[in-house]
C-alpha cells in the first residue's frame, strides 16, 4: 500500500509539474489488463479508464503526465456496481468499454452494460472541489483525487447496447454513437447514433443504424465519436479481440454516409489486433492513439501509436503498422519500464484497501474485510460460497505480461466452534474464467509465507515457507487461464462453504509483494 498512498499524499506534486512532451518508450507501455482503453486530457494531464466487468472497485483512473508514466489515482465505481442485485451472475458483465471525457468542468464517463443499458457517470464540478478553473486559457490545472462522483444515471435502458462515446457538438446538441452486443442485441456488427438531451443524461432521440459491417468488417464496436475540422469522425476497431484491425470513417453529417479507411492493423509486426482504445493530443498538439492487444492469459495489455493527421484522416503508427519503440519527443532515456512502478509491496497501513485491489463479486460488503491500520495489516474474513463454488470476496490484482513473483505472509485462524468445522479454507489464488488455482494456508495459527511464481506463458508453481528463506514447492505446476473477457488475477481468499453461522474465521495478512523477474 506504501506505493499507492504516498502516491496519493504526493498528488499535487505529481500533477503540478508539467511534462507535456512524450519522452521515448517501448510498447506495451502497460502489459497489464487494461481492456478496452480510453483516455483524455484535462489541462496537462491525461486520465485512462478501461472496462472493469465484475470487478470493484470498477473504472479505475489512471493518471499521466507524459501519457507513458501512469499511476492509479481514482476509481468511480467505489462499493457496487449499478444494477447489481443479489444472485447476479456477474463474472464478464456490467461494465464494458468505458469512453472518458472532460465537458464543462467535469469529467463525464459513458460505459455500457450488456443487460441493462448505458450508463453516465460524472465527477461533481471542479470548481465544487476549488480545484480547476473553468476558463482553459488560464493554463496549468490541476485535479484532485479522489474525485467526487455523482450517483450513476441510466440514460438508455437497452439489452445489448455496448460501448458508447459522447460529443457535445459546437451548436449544444449531444450525441452518443455505440455498438451492440450481439449476445443480448440478437444483431451484431452494427453501429448506432442517438442524440441525447442536453444535459447528456436521457435519450432525446432513439439510437439507429449508421453502419453495417457484416461485409467488410465484421465485430464492429467500441465505438470513438470525435470532431474535427467540420468532420465528425468514428474510431473504431473490427475483426474481433485477437485478431483484428482499427477503423476510421468520417462524414460532414453526424448520421452519415461514412467514408472508410483501415489506420491500424497488425501487418508484418508481433502486434496481433492492434485495435479499440482512444485519440488524444498533447497541448502542443502532437497526436497519439491508446489502445489494447489481446495477449490471452495476461489480458488486454496497453499500447502506444504515435498518430498524425494527413488529408484530415488519420495515420497511426509507422504507416498503419504498430510501432514497439517510438523516440518521443523529450530528451531523456528510459533506464526502466515506465510501468515498473506497478509491481509493488502492500504493507496494509492504511485504513482503506490500496486501488489496485479489486473484488470479483460485483460489490464489497463490509463484513468481508478490516483494514487494521494500528498493527499494519489486512483481516480477510471468510465468506460464503456460492453457486458453483463461485467466492464473490475473491480480493485480486491484475497480472503482467511478464515473469513475476507474487509473495504474502499470512495468518489462518478459522472458527473454533464445532459446527464451523472444516467449512473454511484461505490463502492465495491464481483464477481464470474456467479454473482457479488455490494455495492453501495450514491451519496451525502460526504465521507462514507463500508465494507463486509465474513465467512469462503464465505458467505457475506455488511455494510454501515457515521462515521466508527456504521454500517447498506445494503442488504441480499449472498453466493459468484467462478470466471472463479479462485476463488471470492472483490474489487472496477466506472463504467457506454455505453452512450458516453467526460468526466468521478470519485471514491476517502482514504484506503482499509482487516483484518483476528478470
Amino acid at each position: 500500500m506504501k506505493r499507492l498512498y504516498v502516491f496519493l499524499m504526493a498528488i499535487s506534486a505529481f500533477l503540478g509539474a508539467a511534462c507535456a512532451a512524450v519522452p521515448s518508450y517501448t510498447n506495451p507501455i502497460l502489459p497489464y489488463d487494461y481492456s478496452d482503453p480510453d483516455v483524455c486530457r484535462v489541462g496537462d494531464t491525461y486520465l485512462m479508464t478501461s472496462s472493469s466487468f465484475n470487478n470493484v472497485p470498477g473504472l479505475q483512473i489512471l493518471a499521466s503526465k507524459d501519457l507513458v508514466h501512469w499511476e492509479i489515482v481514482d476509481a468511480a465505481i467505489r462499493y457496487q456496481l449499478p444494477g447489481y442485485k443479489e444472485g447476479d451472475k456477474v463474472a464478464g458483465n456490467f461494465v464494458w468499454a468505458p469512453a472518458i471525457r472532460e465537458h464543462d468542468g467535469r469529467i463525464w464517463i459513458y460505459y455500457g452494460d450488456p443487460d441493462r443499458g448505458i450508463y453516465c457517470i460524472r465527477s461533481k464540478p471542479f470548481n465544487d472541489q476549488s480545484s480547476i478553473p473553468s476558463d482553459r486559457a488560464l493554463g496549468q490545472r490541476t485535479l484532485n483525487f479522489p474525485m467526487e462522483w455523482e450517483s450513476p444515471v441510466l440514460v438508455i435502458p437497452a439489452k445489448g447496447y455496448i460501448d458508447p462515446c459522447p460529443l457535445w457538438d459546437e451548436d449544444g446538441r449531444v450525441w452518443l454513437s455505440h455498438g451492440v452486443a450481439g449476445s443480448r442485441f440478437g444483431l451484431k456488427s452494427v453501429l448506432m447514433m442517438a442524440e441525447l438531451t442536453a444535459d447528456g443524461l436521457s435519450l432525446k432521440t432513439p439510437s439507429r443504424i449508421i453502419f453495417d459491417g457484416h461485409e467488410e468488417h465484421p465485430t464492429s464496436e467500441g465505438t470513438k465519436l470525435y470532431k474535427r475540422n467540420g468532420y465528425y469522425y468514428i474510431m473504431h476497431p473490427a475483426g474481433g479481440v485477437s485478431t483484428g484491425w482499427q477503423v476510421v470513417q468520417r462524414s460532414k453529417n453526424i448520421y452519415g454516409p461514412y467514408e472508410l479507411k483501415v489506420t491500424l492493423a497488425q501487418g508484418k509486426t508481433s502486434v496481433n489486433a492492434p485495435h479499440q482504445g482512444g485519440w488524444v493530443e498533447t497541448p502542443e498538439g502532437e497526436g497519439f492513439f491508446i489502445h489494447f492487444q489481446d495477449v490471452g492469459v495476461a489480458g488486454r495489455i496497453i499500447h502506444m501509436q504515435p498518430l498524425k493527421w494527413e488529408n484530415d484522416w488519420p495515420v497511426m503508427g509507422n504507416n498503419g503498422e504498430p510501432v514497439l519503440k517510438y523516440k518521443g519527443t523529450k530528451n531523456k532515456v528510459q533506464r526502466e519500464p515506465s510501468w515498473a512502478n506497478f509491481a509493488r509491496r502492500d504493507e496494509f497501513d492504511s485504513t482503506e484497501l490500496a486501488l489496485d485491489w479489486q473484488w470479483s463479486g460485483g460489490r464489497v460488503l463490509p463484513q468481508w474485510y478490516f483494514c487494521d491500520a494500528a498493527n499494519s495489516r489486512l483481516r480477510l474474513y471468510s465468506a460464503p460460497r456460492e453457486e458453483d463454488d463461485w467466492m464473490p470476496n475473491l480480493l485480486l490484482q491484475k497480472i503482467p505480461a511478464v515473469a513475476f513473483t507474487a509473495t504474502t505472509r499470512v495468518r489462518f485462524t478459522p472458527n473454533a466452534h464445532k459446527k464451523m468445522q472444516g467449512a473454511e479454507q484461505a490463502g492465495m489464488i491464481v483464477t481464470g474464467r474456467k479454473a482457479s488455482f488455490p494455495l492453501q494456508v495450514p491451519v496451525t495459527n502460526e504465521w507462514v509465507y507463500l508465494r507463486v511464481k509465474m513465467s512469462s506463458t503464465q505458467r505457475g508453481q506455488f511455494y510454501t515457507s515457515t521462515d521466508g528463506k527456504h521454500w517447498t514447492k506445494a503442488g504441480e505446476e499449472f498453466q493459468a487461464v484467462e478470466g471472463h473477457w479479462i485476463g488471470a488475477q492472483v490474489g487472496l481468499f477466506c472463504s467457506r462453504d454455505t453452512r450458516k453461522h453467526n460468526d466468521a474465521g478470519w485471514l491476517d495478512v502482514d504484506w503482499f509483494e509482487i516483484t518483476i523477474d528478470k
